[in-house]
């Protein structure tokens, strides 16, 4: 497709910023040695929010590299830049590296990380401050920007962080976050970069560094006894309960998890905090649990003999919830290897959960081993665990429900390829279902506002030269924080499509105030006071437009959403980013 003023780019083109003019041919300051880094580590990408305190290693990465792995992507806050990370990493299972100014930056991005964090997603980010030799600090603007122990700030909710003091040191440095980031469990590492170590030139030429002769493959499975142990635990159940949490976006781990769960014909949860990990229309799906009990759920845990957990997110609330506090009778066994991070800092360890028989050892791996020790299996009759209702719109003249957003939006996309990278608290599994590892990628961890946006332009990043389309669900709230995430998406020719489910207040807290109104015998009516988004009220469509994508809305019927969504799809097919604000009505499945 050619371009001109009418036509848009392919989505293949990403729009790179070309250096121009001689680029440096050999490493001459601390800075090019760090950047030579990035490149060796296969780090292709760096999402940044510009700034003086690492000067010397964006100009190492233009004027050096030129703007090639990693090639820059300019944010216009630094949670964004974070959250692109973290969305690239749930489609790709791979970091991508970020950039932050100072201890400034990094404030700005502390809630992203922490949602990294708590996602359990890898990223390389790196920071820098003012001078640590004070003598040379310019004065003012170099002391604030500069702490005495800037990783503190971030310390708690990250896997590894570190303030090398040389080129050497920095290599090294930057070779050990990357393997801490993305060896199971995985999370962000950060590492500070000092202006001294970047701009001061190199004495003598470094030596070689074989990045991956630092940086070994770390595969940790069962052992032979306990996969024999589970798997004589599997033969002897007569009614096991599969309960899948965290896996990668492996096909063949999500075929391997269908083929065990039919070899024992057992019941399964996955779980919409994290990415998809069964298929949802299966017969053997039970349900994708939330924070409000289940009868299936509670009929199933309680009948069960056997449940086999897989690095599940929050197994104690999964028990409490559906069990009224009650203990299972079955024989648990959980395989993880999360407890490896917890730090009791945060409490995204969740509740201890009762478990007989644990294995610390990846998941992928293990369903693996599991499916090849019961390969002889064979699997019982089909059976159907839970009976899904049918769902159809409502009346076009009717204000959508979220519920209607979503079948209407699915209908739309039809056929094609899709990976949801954002959903809303209000999110139900029988309104969208997901049959593939990357049909959904899983909420943003820590429950910070902001993430919705930044997360799916890093999907539509990761999903630039595939077929499948990047869309986002975002609640009104997520997107008026984390808005400016769209323009990074238009700069960049990543096709995106957002959908704001717009309930024009932080509905939630309604809820909370209505609970604290009842309980205390006071107006239920004023719950909306300081939640509700109104007079004024705020044009989503314009703030897209002013970014440079497409603005849809506001839609405010049933009937107006076939056209919104079709026409939202068509420019996003021809490379372009669409907002479609539906104001649907408040309220959760």
């Amino acid at each position: 497709m050619a371009a001109d003023d009418n036509v848009r780019d392919t989505r293949n083109d990403l729009s790179r910023e070309e250096p121009k003019g001689p680029l440096a041919t050999k490493a001459g300051f601390g800075s090019d040695v760090i950047a030579e880094t990035l490149r060796d580590l296969d780090l292709t990408y760096i999402a940044l929010n510009p700034g003086a305190s690492y000067r010397g290693l964006h100009d190492s990465i233009v004027n050096y590299l030129g703007n090639k792995n990693p090639e820059m992507l300019l944010c216009l806050h630094e949670e964004h830049a974070i959250h692109i990370a973290q969305g690239y990493a749930k489609v790709t299972d791979k970091p991508m590296a970020c950039a932050v100014h100072s201890n400034v930056g990094l404030m700005h991005a502390t809630m992203a990380i922490f949602n990294a964090w708590c996602d359990r997603m890898p990223m390389v980010i790196m920071g820098a401050g003012g001078p640590i030799d004070a003598a040379k600090r310019r004065p003012w603007i170099d002391w604030i920007h500069t702490s005495r122990d800037q990783g503190a700030l971030i310390r708690n909710y990250v896997k590894y962080d570190d303030m090398p003091m040389s080129p050497a040191a920095s290599r090294e440095a930057l070779a050990r976050a990357k393997w801490h980031a993305e060896t199971t469990p995985k999370g962000p590492v950060y590492v500070n970069l000092d202006v001294g170590l970047q701009e001061d030139a190199l004495a003598k030429d470094m030596p070689a560094f074989d990045v991956n002769r630092f940086t070994p493959a770390v595969s940790v499975g069962a052992t032979p006894q306990q996969v024999d142990e589970i798997a004589r635990l599997a033969r002897g159940a007569k009614n096991p309960v599969i309960v899948y949490g965290r896996f990668s976006r492996s096909e063949k781990g999500w075929a391997e998890r269908v083929t065990l769960a039919e070899k024992l014909g057992a019941g399964v949860f996955s779980d919409l905090k994290v990415g998809g990990s069964f298929p949802t229309d299966h017969p053997l799906h039970i349900v994708c649990p939330g924070m409000a009990p289940v009868k299936e759920a509670g009929d199933a845990l309680r009948n069960a003999d056997l449940i086999l957990a897989f690095d599940v997110v929050d197994l104690a609330g999964l028990f409490k919830t559906n069990l009224n506090g009650e203990i299972p009778a079955a024989k648990i066994v959980h395989v993880s290897l999360d407890h490896r991070v917890h730090n009791g800092w945060s409490m995204d360890h969740q509740g201890l959960p009762p478990v007989d028989y644990f294995v610390s050892a990846d998941t992928d791996v293990v369903v693996s081993q599991l499916a090849g020790a019961l390969a002889d299996l064979a699997a019982p009759a089909p059976k159907v665990m839970r009976e899904r209702p049918k769902l159809e719109l409502r009346a076009d003249s009717e204000r959508p429900l979220v519920r209607d957003l979503a079948l209407s939006l699915n209908k739309a996309l039809g056929d094609r390829d899709v990976c949801l990278m954002s959903t809303t608290i209000a999110w139900h599994e029988d309104w969208w279902p997901i049959r593939h590892p990357l049909d959904y990628t899983g909420g943003a961890g820590g429950g910070g506002l902001a993430a919705g946006p930044g997360i799916s332009v890093g999907g539509a990043l990761a999903l630039r030269n595939d077929k499948r389309m990047a869309v986002g669900i975002v609640g009104d709230g997520d997107f008026l924080m984390g808005c400016t995430a769209v323009w990074t998406a238009v700069r960049y020719k990543l096709p995106l499509l957002l959908v704001v489910s717009n309930n024009s207040s932080f509905f939630n807290d309604e809820l909370h105030q209505e609970r604290v109104a009842i309980a205390r015998n006071r107006p239920v009516e004023n719950k909306w006071i300081g939640q509700k988004m109104i007079e004024p009220d705020v044009d989503i469509a314009s703030i897209a437009r002013g970014q440079g994508a497409m603005g849809i809305g506001p839609v405010h019927s049933i009937g107006e959403l076939p056209e919104a969504f079709a026409k939202a799809i068509a420019e996003v097919e021809a490379g372009g980013v669409a907002v479609v604000d539906v104001r649907v009505v408040p309220g959760y499945a």
